[in-house]
């Protein structure tokens, strides 16, 4: 609680204040293009940002029963620990709580419709991951459908359906559905001034305008990366295109994104999947965390960093599971968005032992197939044949 303490200090009330800033609560809804009513008041501005953020999905069960399941909003104020605990979903925040439930003594079961868990990922560090969660304890079902969740003296029934066909009904204190996020645009009347939307969320254009140019729309609420520094980085671009006047479009190459399980999972850039999907070629590089002299250590020798490269040795994406692999991501984002040379990374001197070695030792396997090549070995035979043996 200290920590949060300290934290929401920088989105408080009272901050922004401090910087002019005035701060209502309550509901409000445009009338016009230029006008909103809130709280008895009529509000009229030149230009507007629609940043009203997003909300848990509510799943519809064919049996009912999404009111007998908690969301991530509801799930920090629970004031006893769950005994037992199903969690509908294995993306993101299904898989960070139901490690951290576990951890704490819950007896957890994962249900997810998909094969894999963290399905935008790619399968083979998300069964890396998967092999973690089962180790410690993890129940998880794949290629599993939900029919109904009900509930009988204090007790939930999550019935379901599994990819064999077989129904089970799995018993929990406590149901987390964990199904992503809803923009949120109800009740704000954006349709009726012509602002369009789609079932994401609200359309918006790279300079993160909507139909109506002088209306902005950034956060959650596009639907596009919803994470917080997805967030600051659209405000960013509206404030340089509304208040600046400074032409900038958005650009979401190397959005970097994490899940904060143990061991975390860091991209940037494409997935596998999506250099397929694009007819890309492409070259895959792994250094496993195993041979990190740190992570041995630490005893976090878990997962490895792929590097996916173009055929001209560009990087495409890189994918890390592995202690602190948010942290570790962050120097090939640095690497990516300066558009640097991998011969500069490859050359550059890391302090040993740190984690960050193996972004250095990834590049050097690249680099040491191009210099110990056939050709290059045959190349040197010959120049050693030539000049003799020493004696």
């Amino acid at each position: 609680s200290a920590v949060i303490d300290t934290i929401q200090v920088h989105d408080s009330v009272e901050r922004f204040n401090s910087l002019g800033v005035e701060i209502a609560f309550g509901e409000a809804f445009f009338d016009d293009p230029h006008t909103v009513s809130f709280a008895g008041r009529t509000i009229t501005a030149a230009k507007w940002l629609v940043a009203t953020g997003s909300s848990p999905a509510i799943p519809i069960f064919e049996g009912g029963g999404m009111e007998h399941c908690l969301t991530n909003k509801d799930i920090f104020s629970l004031s006893t620990l769950p005994s037992s605990l199903v969690v509908l979903g294995a993306g993101a925040i299904g898989i960070e709580m139901a490690q951290a439930f576990n951890r704490l003594g819950a007896s957890v079961c994962i249900v997810q419709r998909s094969a894999q868990i963290l399905s935008k990922e790619d399968k083979d560090l998300a069964d890396l991951l998967l092999e973690t969660l089962v180790a410690e304890g993890i129940e998880v079902l794949l290629e599993t459908t939900v029919s109904s969740v009900t509930e009988a003296n204090g007790v939930k029934a999550v019935a379901v359906q599994q990819k064999d066909g077989e129904t089970r009904v799995l018993h929990a204190s406590h149901v987390l559905a964990a199904y992503g996020r809803k923009a949120n645009v109800d009740g704000l009347g954006l349709g009726d001034i012509g602002v369009d939307c789609t079932a994401k969320g609200v359309t918006v254009d790279a300079k993160m305008r909507t139909s109506l140019k002088h209306i902005y729309a950034a956060g959650d609420v596009i639907g596009h990366h919803q994470f917080t520094h997805a967030a600051g980085y659209e405000g960013g671009i509206v404030l340089s295109n509304a208040i600046l006047h400074f032409p900038k479009k958005v650009n979401y190459t190397w959005m970097p994104r994490c899940t904060y399980s143990s061991p975390e999972f860091a991209v940037v850039g494409l997935t596998e999947k999506e250099a397929l999907a694009q007819g890309i070629e492409f070259t895959v590089w792994t250094e496993g965390f195993c041979d990190n002299d740190r992570a041995q250590a630490e005893g976090a020798t878990a997962g490895r960093i792929k590097l996916l490269l173009s055929k001209k040795g560009k990087p495409l994406g890189v994918h890390i599971l592995g202690m602190h692999a948010g942290d570790l991501l962050a120097e090939w984002v640095a690497v990516v968005n300066g558009k640097m040379k991998l011969s500069h990374l490859a050359g550059a001197v890391h302090p040993y032992p740190t984690l960050a070695e193996i972004n250095k030792r990834v590049v050097g396997k690249y680099f040491g197939e191009k210099l110990f090549s056939h050709k290059m070995r045959k190349a040197l035979h010959w120049i050693f044949k030539y000049q003799g043996r020493a004696v």
